[in-house]
């Protein structure tokens, strides 16, 4: 039967993250500071529109974009919070999580063997969306020395006469970098004139610790350019309800709407019901989950550095990125160590791209007694090897 199975999909290697996961629960009694899913349970009153809508029978199909009134809530969120302004009924399509949104992007627009530049360290959707669509993923590294940020120059010489899409992941999962207003204007500079499309992976745009994002669609002449994904998960805590939503142009919105047509019909209508009671009265909510992501930040940053470990100083997202280099360990036999002697799961950053080499991504989406447990015990483990 294998030799059945299309080369592309042999050929994909597995998550990088799911196979620390597998060994954590042979293992058993393992911390872990590996999965990239809030520790709160969705709010109540938003669970509970959810639980209403079944009650009352909202069971049906929506439309293949989504319920209107889920439409109308997300472009206003999406006015109210980062100044950007789209028609619900002809640049919103309402997705299954914010991974459908990627694939959707990248299925709608990639010929087979144009290229998509995928700055790395980042998600490990984006390469195999790529590979799956036809195209060829093209890793744009990006340095601890440049806060992990994605510089003009970089961008500059990857791009070629068959570039089609920038994918731009930020905040930043793995990292939790950032891209500042002067750094987007740098980056639109470069691509001024291109027919290129950004992907502007926005998932932690509500996770931000003292500076507020910007989506790259707000500097002159991207909005045009620019497909913005966003959803549920991360900043509502709503990761089971997969839902997410794709905001952009008009004409690409509509056959990103065609292919979810026909691959989905639509996203589940219990979760658009919540979805609207979210983008309604939720900011509160939000708020209260983002305090306590920054002080759990703070303390995971100061637990790496005090032990020895050089931490860049996340700015977004829920998650750090220590430099391991000094205890002589490849990121993966560091991460296998540690879970081995200490029973803590932390992930290679290789899981992230090659870039990612001598980093371990922890998230700190756990409670502060966690958190401290699992550094205690890191400490133990990097005193004994560095």
């Amino acid at each position: 039967m294998e030799n059945m199975i299309a080369k592309k999909v042999v050929q994909m290697p597995p998550s990088g993250i799911r196979k620390f996961f597998d060994v954590a629960n042979e293992i058993g009694d393992a911390i872990s500071l590996g999965v990239g899913e809030p520790d709160f349970d969705t709010p109540w009153h938003i669970r509970e529109e959810g639980i209403y809508s079944l009650e009352k029978g909202k069971t049906i199909y929506s439309a293949n974009a989504g319920l209107m009134e889920l439409r109308e809530e997300i472009c206003n969120y999406t006015k109210r919070r980062f100044n950007l302004t789209y028609s619900p009924s002809k640049q919103c399509l309402v997705t299954v999580g914010g991974s459908e949104g990627i694939d959707l992007a990248i299925r709608t627009l990639v010929e087979p063997g144009e290229e998509v530049l995928v700055p790395e360290p980042s998600f490990v959707s984006y390469k195999p969306c790529v590979v799956l669509a036809g195209g060829v993923a093209v890793p744009i590294p990006t340095k601890e020395e440049d806060n992990f940020k994605l510089t003009a120059e970089a961008l500059e010489k990857a791009i070629t006469p068959k570039t089609k899409i920038l994918v731009l992941p930020f905040p930043n999962n793995p990292t939790g970098a950032i891209m500042e207003r002067e750094d987007l204007e740098k980056i639109a500079a470069v691509l001024k004139g291109k027919d290129i499309i950004v992907l502007s992976d926005e998932i932690y745009a509500e996770l931000t610790y003292g500076k507020a994002h910007i989506s790259i669609a707000n500097i002159p002449g991207m909005y045009e350019r620019t497909i913005v994904l966003n959803g549920f998960s991360k900043a509502f805590s709503m990761t089971g309800w997969r839902l997410g939503y794709a905001l952009g142009p008009e004409p690409i919105l509509s056959m990103m709407t065609k292919v979810h047509q026909y691959a989905l019909m639509c996203a589940p209508t219990t979760s658009q019901y919540a979805g609207i009671e979210a983008m309604r009265n939720g900011e509160e909510d939000v708020c209260m989950m983002r305090e306590a992501y920054d002080r759990r930040r703070r303390v995971m940053v100061e637990g790496f550095r005090s032990m020895g470990l050089y931490c860049f100083e996340p700015e977004g997202a829920f998650y750090v990125f220590p430099n391991i280099t000094s205890t002589g360990m490849t990121s993966e036999n560091f991460c296998e160590k540690l879970l081995r002697e200490q029973k803590v799961v932390v992930v290679p950053g290789t899981a992230f791209g090659e870039s990612g080499e001598g980093f371990v991504r922890a998230s700190y989406a756990y409670s502060v007694e966690a958190i401290k447990e699992a550094l205690a015990r890191i400490e133990i483990f990097v005193k004994k090897y560095s």
